[in-house]
């Protein structure tokens, strides 16, 4: 369910690097956890953000969460087709329902990330 190529954190965003990008979304589990997605906040373009902080926030009809930012790095793309259709994120989260891009400042910090083990071992704790 959760793609090996992916890195995880603790708090259920995922990253996929791609060069020197990371593609930056929530999983499975925290779409499935929030309920129906109705809308999203995401980052301009240009924004710095830091590994562990919020970079944008999901809104369900449960409540909003923050999305925090698996590396740190600059915005340089978002899923603006999440503007006008947020419920992609409960169909597809982990493929069409990315939410940003980030060129990556520091790839060493993906160390600091679950692989897709150590994640699913996460999310069966939780569950």
């Amino acid at each position: 369910m959760y793609p090996e190529d992916f890195k995880y954190t603790r708090e259920h965003e995922w990253v996929k690097v791609e060069g020197d990008v990371g593609v930056v979304g929530i999983t499975f589990y925290a779409q499935q956890a929030l309920g129906d997605i109705v809308y999203v906040d995401l980052p301009k373009v240009g924004t710095r953000v830091e590994q562990g902080k919020p970079l944008g926030s999901v809104e369900s009809v449960k409540a909003v969460s923050d999305i925090y930012a698996p590396v740190s790095g600059e915005v340089i793309e978002v899923n603006e087709a999440l503007v006008e259709k947020p419920e992609l994120l409960n169909r597809d989260p982990h493929g069409a329902a990315w939410l940003a891009k980030i060129r990556l400042n520091s790839p060493e910090e993906l160390n600091n990330l679950l692989d897709a083990a150590q994640y699913q071992a996460l999310v069966a704790e939780e569950s």
